[in-house]
């Protein structure tokens, strides 16, 4: 393995593992306001000990996304140095700005797990609200610092070097905006279905507890509200992609000629020698019915760019294709739940729709995996787009498998006590083990 080579493996590997706490960290806390909100509206105390349940879950989280977060500030550094020489005065407020979020966070996270009877009600679930809010915020300035090496703006260059930087202009860019409302709907989407997917798998077991229907219900409510919410959110990205980055959606739908009427390429083996897809079911018209809303739009294929321009169109096809496959999938289940809600006005208990809901618990985040790598890979091989070659910011340090194989190990381990610690916690309170009464406010 090259340096290069394990650079990027290891980059890829440390945000492959991070995006899963930070998007759990980003929905979790929605989750457990809606609960306590529940409660002060109910006063029911099963609301309380689900709050309570989930704040502590998200604790855990929380610890181990800010392990993971902190290595990957420390990557940036070390394994692209001139990368962030470049361009660490155009981004470096959303990445200040991330830090305050993260530390009010923490701050009131920790107001919450160990408020409770020390301040009012609703002074204590204000304190929640603030997490969910600050938890986002955190999660949205990292973004604005992605989208910009999608479309930089904000700077003028001069004899090779940034000059004139508007660190405004740089974190507004054309590509904010539909990739932080795709990221934050893909977190809500992705933890309220894993969140009904677990709760519906002992509902399965038991169909009388109340604190699992509770729990599945407070979940789907949001998984209903977000996936057609991010289907919307979706298309938008997609014609802002055809504008910002041609050869990137290019790579997404595996087309290679620019013309008019194109069709929309689903599946298949994308075949860069011949510029064709072979095996893959064709939507006549229907790509250049979603880039413009006309049948006859054209659209940029990959052989108007420079063949080392090109990204890895079979991953980055494939990668597209499993998250809208994905998206599609949870969309249809979500339908299923609001149709039969509408029938009976009361939580789906069919026994078909919850082994259903087990089986979307993992597709948010494989939707959310392979949306990075959509959203990386389809950027190669550029590490800032038009400006900067990912192969030209590396590091020269030689010997980068060792630490490759060092923080894997490390994440390895990470995972597994994840598993453990949350496993205990979920044992340790179920409803029917013994265990300490829950405290009332």
């Amino acid at each position: 393995m090259d340096n290069f080579l394990a650079a990027r493996s290891q980059m890829g590997m440390s945000l492959a593992f991070h995006i899963i706490f930070a998007v759990i960290g980003m929905a979790m806390p929605l989750l457990m306001v809606v609960s306590e909100g529940c409660y002060l509206w109910t006063k029911k105390p099963i609301y309380l000990e689900l709050s309570k349940r989930w704040a502590a879950g998200t604790a855990i989280l929380f610890a181990v996304g800010a392990v993971s977060g902190t290595v990957l500030s420390f990557e940036l550094g070390l394994l692209w140095p001139k990368f962030m020489q470049y361009a660490g005065g155009i981004i470096g407020m959303p990445f200040s700005l991330e830090g305050f979020a993260f530390f009010t966070e923490a701050i009131f996270l920790g107001i919450y797990l160990f408020g409770w009877n020390r301040v009012s009600p609703v002074l204590h679930w204000m304190a929640g609200i603030v997490v969910a809010v600050s938890g986002v915020l955190s999660a949205v300035f990292v973004v604005l610092a992605n989208s910009w090496m999608n479309a930089p703006v904000g700077f003028d260059v001069v004899n090779g070097q940034p000059v004139n930087v508007n660190p405004i202009a740089a974190m507004f860019n054309p590509a904010s905006l539909h990739e932080t409302i795709h990221m934050v709907l893909a977190a809500y989407v992705a933890t309220a279905f894993l969140v009904a997917g677990i709760h519906a798998f002992f509902l399965l077991r038991d169909r009388q507890s109340v604190f699992h229907r509770a729990s599945c219900s407070i979940a789907l409510v949001v998984a209903c509200i977000s996936i057609p919410l991010q289907m919307l959110s979706g298309d938008f990205a997609a014609r802002e992609v055809a504008k910002l980055e041609p050869p990137k959606l290019a790579a997404m739908e595996a087309h290679y000629q620019t013309s008019t009427g194109v069709p929309l390429v689903i599946g298949g083996i994308p075949d860069d020698a011949t510029k064709k897809v072979n095996y893959a079911l064709e939507i006549p018209y229907g790509l250049s019915m979603l880039v413009g809303y006309n049948p006859e739009t054209k659209v940029v294929g990959l052989g108007d760019f420079p063949r080392d321009q090109w990204p890895n169109v079979q991953l980055v096809h494939w990668s597209f294709d499993i998250m809208v496959g994905t998206g599609f999938a949870m969309l249809a289940v979500a339908g299923w739940v609001g149709w039969l809600w509408w029938r009976t006005r009361r939580l789906p208990d069919n026994k078909w729709l919850l082994r259903a809901l087990v089986c979307c618990a993992p597709l948010g985040f494989i939707a959310v995996e392979t949306g990075w790598f959509v959203t990386e890979l389809g950027r190669q091989p550029w590490i800032i787009y038009g400006f900067m070659r990912t192969r030209d910011a590396v590091t020269p340090m030689p010997g980068l498998v060792v630490p490759f194989a060092t923080f894997t190990t490390v994440y390895l381990l990470l995972g597994v006590i994840v598993i453990f610690l949350l496993r205990r916690q979920f044992i340790a309170t179920r409803p029917g083990i013994k265990r300490e009464p829950v405290l009332q406010h």
